[in-house]
């Protein structure tokens, strides 16, 4: 009955989050959802399949719930559809310094073959989107979320147009023939080293290379969204099913969907872009400074940099937090409060962590009220519940380096 309740829980708290609401209202305004080319295949391996992103994207599998799924991640390996994630490429001698007005990283710095979690700015100091970008030979291959691809293309073209009018050599492509699947777990590096026909121990994690996979030229990053090691896989789509089914054949590997990936980058203290982080959100309010090197710090050059960088040193007004909470699991939207009585603060994702068997929550609260051991109340269905901050992630990171 336990794992029925906490997976219950785990499915509300998917279905209910902002970024699928927008999803469920697109469909209501007589948008298509989309699906990606391993619908067919959830389906037929059991899938639940709900609307996420603008995607019908499984949730949950008939063979294992989402409770047993996030355990099975943490032990062995699991395989996620990340197929409806916008994936770029930029070519041309002024990619790099193209890209660096749009994103905080330093990518001239960045060594061929290595990738860097970065975020899109705005004019305002606010994130648009968190995106992975990785440095090859000859050209930025760029990761962002499906939810945002409409308004991230749109920004990326505004400033590519005014950046090609004024002579910068830059091209800029979406990758339409690619899907992505990502495998994580401890067992990911032993299930795919049998298809690449060799070690990965000097693959470190956030590294990219081009790599045959089952004979089949693929793009492949040391990088996920759980915690754990692992992979993400950039295939040809018409190979993805292939790929995905030889990866499954391994005992150790099963599909995972939404329900577990949530729980997963919970405990991990990862951002949910729309719930944890926004367009209002700062990097050093959500407490992703450390993704703006020391060398943007000196020269800025990226949009917003003029809001964000003095934020670095003169601090600001509220802070993201990680709780652990007492009672009922604490949801997006939910008040924080100071022993005082006040609200200080606002819930903005939380669910049961299976490997604390405690509830754990992101949110943001009033600067002050932010470290660690601090005592808070959280409002739960209209009744208060003892809360304190603690350090995140609120489980330990595995990633290979």
């Amino acid at each position: 009955m336990l794992i029925t309740k906490v997976a219950r829980s785990s499915l509300v708290s998917i279905v209910n989050r902002p970024l699928t609401k927008r999803c469920y209202a697109a469909a209501a305004n007589s948008e298509p959802i989309k699906k990606t080319a391993l619908y067919d295949f959830h389906v037929k391996q059991g899938g639940k399949m709900v609307p996420f992103a603008g995607y019908a994207m499984p949730v949950t599998y008939s063979n294992m719930g989402m409770l047993a799924s996030h355990h099975h991640t943490r032990q062995n390996a699991s395989i996620f559809d990340v197929s409806h994630m916008l994936q770029s490429r930029l070519t041309g001698k002024d990619r790099n310094k193209f890209f660096e007005t749009l994103v905080v990283a330093d990518l001239n710095s960045l060594p061929v073959g290595q990738g860097t979690l970065s975020l899109f700015t705005n004019e305002q100091g606010g994130i648009i989107d968190d995106t992975i970008v990785m440095q090859h030979e000859d050209s930025l291959y760029v990761v962002s979320n499906a939810g945002c691809a409409d308004k991230d293309l749109a920004h990326i073209r505004k400033h590519l147009a005014d950046f090609q009018n004024k002579g910068g050599d830059v091209d800029f492509k979406v990758i339409t023939d690619h899907s992505l699947i990502a495998i994580q777990g401890p067992k990911a590096a032993a299930a795919l080293e049998e298809l690449v026909g060799k070690s990965l121990a000097d693959f470190s994690f956030m590294h990219g290379r081009f790599m045959e996979v089952a004979g089949v030229p693929c793009h492949i990053a040391r990088s996920g969204y759980t915690g754990e090691d692992g992979f993400e896989l950039s295939v040809p789509t018409e190979e993805i099913v292939s790929i995905t089914e030889k990866l499954l054949a391994n005992p150790a590997v099963e599909m995972a969907g939404l329900g577990a990936r949530d729980s997963l980058r919970l405990e991990a203290g990862l951002c949910l872009y729309g719930n944890d982080i926004d367009e209002t959100t700062t990097p050093v309010e959500a407490g992703l400074t450390w993704t703006i090197p020391k060398s943007r710090r000196e020269t800025g050059g990226f949009l917003g940099a003029d809001k964000i960088l003095p934020q670095i040193k003169g601090g600001v007004t509220r802070r993201r937090i990680g709780l652990v909470v007492e009672g009922a699991p604490a949801r997006g939207g939910a008040e924080i409060l100071n022993k005082a009585g006040e609200v200080v603060g606002t819930i903005t994702s939380g669910c049961p962590s299976p490997i604390l068997k405690k509830n754990i929550a992101i949110g943001y609260v009033a600067n002050g009220n932010h470290k660690k051991g601090t005592e808070l109340d959280v409002k739960v269905r209209n009744k208060l519940q003892k809360a304190v901050i603690t350090k995140m992630p609120f489980v330990e990171s595995n990633y290979h380096k």
